[in-house]
């Protein structure tokens, strides 16, 4: 055994060791692909030949490793649907906030969905409807009366915030790779949270996660305004109009980032109740 010897099978897998010293040994064997196979000890008497039986060698044992993983527009996909599941009081569609603080990018196919999901969602319809009979109530803008007026300013109200929604949370967003949803911060002293809600009209993330001027919500809001001019009567049309109904659509987007900060994340079903 302190004198190892090596030797190859045949073509058969047989094997011999000639002029062996009477004494104890092991054989071993070696095979590409199989596991190593050793005998137990053999002693050689002086004049003796031994056969070495029960040999059996066995498939090496290998180890596959299968990295599963999902890609950020998979992710993203999985988030959103979640997003649409997210309802005021389980009726108000509140599609447009993020309660993941780390979610993935949106890619422009789903900036695209979520603006469609949003603007053809039966409540949003049903809330086209009222706004547009506060509208008729209040006589703005100035169509006329009746039946007619109220078509006129539902399918104004309709392309208010279809043009809105499009331009502000999908065309703009795509063009300059930003997220046009809103964070919830919800941790933090009350003072940090209001101050995030209300820059929220001003700063967004971006696609890259860092924080940049919001020009894709302020953009929409400026061209859904300018836009209006193309349908409203005559006497609401105009550059006063536009930067009033700009301003106004500033004003109404900061008051909903507090809102949204306070008061809907209690009542909103969402992935992390």
């Amino acid at each position: 055994m302190s004198d190892p010897r090596q030797v190859l099978s045949d073509d058969n897998g047989f094997f011999e060791f000639k002029q062996l010293d009477p004494g104890t040994y092991r054989v071993s064997i070696t095979a590409q692909d199989f596991a190593d196979w050793t005998s137990p000890e053999l002693v050689l008497n002086p004049g003796q030949s031994l056969i070495v039986s029960d040999i059996q060698l066995h498939i090496a044992k290998a180890t596959t490793t299968v990295n599963v993983t999902n890609t950020a527009e998979e992710i993203a996909t999985q988030e959103v649907k979640i997003e649409e599941t997210q309802r005021v009081f389980g009726i108000i569609p509140n599609f447009y906030v993020v309660y993941d603080p780390h979610p993935a990018p949106l890619t422009t196919k789903l900036k695209f969905h979520l603006a469609m999901r949003t603007s053809t969602d039966p409540v949003t319809i049903l809330g086209v409807g009222v706004l547009a009979g506060i509208n008729q109530a209040g006589g703005t803008p100035g169509y006329v009366q009746g039946l007619k007026g109220y078509g006129e300013r539902f399918g104004a109200a309709a392309a208010d915030g279809f043009s809105d929604i499009m331009i502000g949370g999908a065309i703009l967003p795509s063009v300059l790779h930003q997220d046009p949803r809103y964070y919830y911060q919800g941790t933090g002293t009350t003072k940090s949270r209001i101050l995030h809600a209300l820059s929220s009209a001003f700063v967004c993330k971006g696609d890259n996660g860092r924080l940049q001027p919001n020009y894709s919500t302020m953009g929409g809001d400026l061209a859904s305004s300018a836009l209006s001019n193309l349908y409203y009567p005559p006497s609401d049309r105009g550059a006063r109009l536009v930067f009033q109904n700009f301003f106004l659509n500033t004003s109404e987007r900061m008051l909903s980032g507090v809102v949204q900060e306070f008061v809907l994340s209690k009542i909103t079903r969402h992935g992390g109740n």
